[in-house]
């Protein structure tokens, strides 16, 4: 039984993902979900285009390195378990407010930060949204 709404579970994110020009679309409703797959299988993800909408934010590490990233809450069966989204590289678009909604398009690629590697959004589009969707999403 656990097979079968496995398959079923990654049928709906992989179904979520084919849409214009092969941009993988990260869904509000499986947000998490579509997250995870990107993560548990980055290598057929590198270099596709991946659009989705969260919140606008700037994370700063140990006081001196900083990065953009676009996030939504994420809450599990305890409580906050914390945010999950893509580290931003630019591209020299202009950053809009902290705290915005926005939709960001961006080309998945990995980079290596302290010896050990992370996935960031190579930036394509960042367009702010008047609409905000659920700021805080179900985890696992």
């Amino acid at each position: 039984m656990k097979k079968i709404f496995a398959i079923f579970i990654i049928s709906l994110a992989l179904a979520a993902c084919a849409s214009e020009d092969d941009v993988f679309e990260i869904s509000e409703r499986f947000y998490v979900m579509q997250f995870m797959e990107v993560q548990f299988n980055r290598e057929d993800f590198l270099g596709r285009t991946i659009r989705y909408e969260g919140i606008f934010g700037l994370m700063e590490w140990y006081g001196s390195d900083s990065f953009y990233f676009v996030y939504r809450n994420v809450i599990g069966c305890c409580g906050p378990e914390g945010t999950l989204g893509f580290e931003l590289y630019m591209n020299d678009k202009r950053a809009p407010e902290i705290g915005a909604w926005v939709e960001v398009t961006g080309i998945l690629e990995s980079f290596i930060y302290v010896d050990q590697e992370f996935l960031r959004l190579s930036v394509t589009s960042l367009i702010e949204k008047d609409e905000r969707g659920e700021e805080t999403v179900m985890g696992f």
